[in-house]
């Protein structure tokens, strides 16, 4: 459940420096905070943590400022990037690139290692509201490759920030159902989910695909679907996929990879996920060998064992090994 990170109207207005960070000034990171003078004041910023990530909604009435400089950055070196979703009114970003205005619908993102000023502007009803997210560089760092240093600013509605959005909302408006490890994961997705728009946005990829990339998307599902079937073959698929066998080898050669390579490495990873995380108890070696399309056990553990140099019940040994060592806390080579 989402809590009260700090509250500000006309009796404590004039602590807003003092209190913007949270009761022990552990949220975001050293800056300044003020409001423009109005007849009213009414600030509130909720919080849901996940892990290292928060998730704040904050409603600002009147206009309101945050302001890092090179002196907050020497004092106080967090490395932090927040991601903006503006919800009402307009966010206003200015350093030393520029300045730039983010307007329902866009995106922006902070970082708080570049001095900067931000313009909380109320809209009509004299109402800003923004959901954002602060993330340890680090971890941003992992879905984002793309240079935000000084800023990014996305002028455009894609539909993966929308979402990313509604993903965030959905994990901020939780009422404590949702476990950690769910949060967590949907955290992680939203992420992943702006990482893909923002390195799209970079390469200037159209929302139009070409021929060859839907017929691409459909053999690749058309195997995904299929490949517990021994009988899988270049035949079985291009039939299922109303194309030429000739034409599905161009098709993968586009993906740098041929039919063979390509299903028997989807065949062992597989495998190989489902024995680190099963036991002889809830599956046998057999059923996974048939699960993943091997016609027989020795066949599976022959190929296993050429490519991860143990044979199935090995590897097995050695994942359950590593998950006792992990529980109980011992150090893993």
């Amino acid at each position: 459940m989402a809590e009260t990170l700090f509250s500000l109207d006309r009796r404590n207005v004039r602590e807003c420096q003092k209190l913007f960070r949270g009761e022990r000034s552990q949220e975001y990171y050293l800056g300044d905070y003020w409001l423009d003078e109005g007849p009213s004041v009414e600030v509130k910023a909720e919080r849901k943590s996940v892990g290292p990530i928060s998730i704040i909604r904050m409603t600002t009435s009147p206009k309101s400022y945050f302001r890092r400089t090179r002196q907050h950055i020497r004092e106080d070196a967090t490395d932090l990037a927040v991601l903006w979703f503006v919800k009402r009114g307009s966010l206003g970003l200015s350093n030393q690139c520029g300045n730039k205005v983010a307007h329902p619908g866009d995106f922006a993102i902070t970082r708080s290692m570049s001095p900067f000023l931000i313009e909380c502007n109320v809209d009509e009803e004299g109402v800003n509201q923004t959901l954002h997210v602060t993330v340890p560089t680090h971890i941003l760092r992992a879905h984002i490759t793309r240079d935000f240093d000084t800023g990014l600013f996305l002028h455009c509605e894609r539909p993966e920030m929308a979402i990313a959005e509604n993903l965030f909302t959905d994990v901020f408006e939780d009422d404590g159902n949702l476990t950690p490890d769910s949060a967590r994961a949907l955290v992680d997705c939203a992420l992943q989910i702006i990482g893909n728009a923002v390195k799209a946005d970079s390469d200037g990829i159209a929302t139009r695909q070409t021929i060859a990339d839907r017929r691409l998307e459909e053999v690749l599902r058309f195997i995904e679907v299929h490949l517990s079937d021994p009988q899988l073959s270049t035949t079985m698929v291009a039939r299922g996929c109303g194309i030429s066998p000739r034409y599905l080898s161009f098709l993968l050669r586009l993906k740098g990879t041929s039919f063979s390579e390509l299903v028997w490495e989807q065949r062992l990873e597989k495998a190989r996920s489902w024995l680190t995380a099963t036991d002889a108890r809830d599956i046998s070696i057999s059923e996974i060998a048939y699960g993943v399309g091997f016609k027989s056990p020795a066949h599976f553990s022959r190929m296993f064992k050429r490519v991860f140099n143990k044979n199935p019940r090995e590897y097995r040994g050695l994942a359950d090994n590593d998950a006792e060592h992990d529980e109980t806390g011992i150090a893993l080579p």
